[in-house]
This record gives structure tokens, C-alpha cells and sequence, in this order.
């Protein structure tokens, strides 16, 4: 027979209640604790994977002007001897309105030749590059009036490209210009016909 009073049981049961609760809140503690920890782990990693992002992103930068550097004096060379520019400009950069256009090389010729062309340097030929190649060659006369009344080309020269790229590149009336023993030289068909835009 029980010799505990039901007050008794009541108050043992009230201890063992407010013993489990500081127990609960404890745990919760060290769990809200963990998640403090994880959350700064997190912040953590993501402020290195934004800095690495940054590095990565300086050396494909660095990497480009590597390239463009590389073209230049062959496809200066080229410019000059195969369509008669007379003046060559690397890294033309153009704002108007608030807008901005950025050409690798822009080279042109006045007087019987008045032509223009475009070249846009990539290390690797993307889809990407050619649709960059058409929108400045759009963009072009609105950001160069004084140029509006030359025909106007545009040239893709790449380290490398895929054989359905360069392809891609010709349909749309662009030259190709790949680096063959660190020169570039064009790399279109016999008889190609660029389109004048």
C-alpha cells in the first residue's frame, strides 16, 4: 500500500515536469547553439565561394585579355594586308545615351574601300559570342555615325572552335579567323561571301 499522499504526488509530479522542461530548454539551447554554429559555417562558405567566384572570374578576364593581346598584331597584320584598313584600334569602348558597346578591334578605311570591320576575340567559340558578334554589328552605326555610310563585317577569331561553330559563323555571313602556329589567319571556305551589314 501506498503510503504518499496525493499532495505529495502532485508535487513530485510538478518536479518532474519542471525537470523535464529545464532539460527540453537545455536542449534547445544547445540545438539553437548548433544551428548558430552551422549558420556562420554557412556564411562562411559562402563568403570563400564569392571570393573564389571573384578570382575566377579575374583570371577568365585576364585569360581573355591574354587572347585579345595574342590576336592583335596578326589580325593588325591581316586588317591591313587582306581588306586595306588604315586604322586599326583594339579595345574600342563606346558609351551614348547611357549605353555602352565594347568591340575587341575595330578597324576601317576610308575613301574607295570605306568598310568597317568588327573583331570579337574568344579563346573558346560559344553560341553566345555569336550572337554578341550580331548585336554590336546592329548596334554599330547608332553608336558610329560617322561610319554609317561604310559597309560593315564582322570577324570572330577564336583559339578554338568547333567544327558546327565556325560553321554556325559562316551562315551568318562572319569571317573566322583561328590561330594556326600563334598567328591568326581567316579560316573560311573558297569562295565564302561575307555579308555586308
Amino acid at each position: 500500500m501506498s503510503t504518499t499522499s496525493p499532495a505529495q504526488e502532485i508535487w513530485d509530479l510538478l518536479r518532474d515536469v519542471i525537470r523535464v522542461q529545464r532539460e527540453n530548454a537545455e536542449q534547445f539551447q544547445e540545438t539553437d547553439r548548433k544551428f548558430q554554429d552551422t549558420d556562420r559555417k554557412i556564411q562562411e562558405t559562402n563568403r570563400q565561394l564569392k571570393e573564389l567566384g571573384q578570382q575566377i572570374g579575374g583570371l577568365g578576364e585576364k585569360f581573355g585579355s591574354f587572347t585579345e593581346g595574342l590576336a592583335l598584331p596578326s589580325m593588325e597584320r591581316l586588317l591591313r594586308e587582306r581588306f586595306g584598313m588604315e586604322v586599326v584600334s583594339p579595345s574600342v569602348r563606346v558609351t551614348k545615351g547611357g549605353r555602352h558597346l565594347e568591340i575587341d578591334t575595330l578597324a576601317y578605311a576610308n575613301g574607295e574601300i570605306n568598310a568597317a570591320y568588327l573583331v570579337e576575340v574568344k579563346s573558346h567559340l560559344r553560341e553566345e559570342a555569336i550572337d554578341q558578334l550580331s548585336t554590336l554589328l546592329e548596334q554599330f552605326r547608332a553608336f558610329f555615325p560617322e561610319h554609317r555610310d561604310k559597309r560593315l563585317y564582322g570577324i570572330l577569331a577564336a583559339v578554338d572552335a568547333s567544327p558546327a561553330l565556325r560553321e554556325r559563323a559562316l551562315r551568318k555571313g562572319f569571317y573566322v579567323a583561328r590561330i594556326h602556329d600563334a598567328v591568326f589567319e581567316l579560316d573560311v571556305p573558297e569562295g565564302f561571301q561575307p555579308r555586308v551589314f
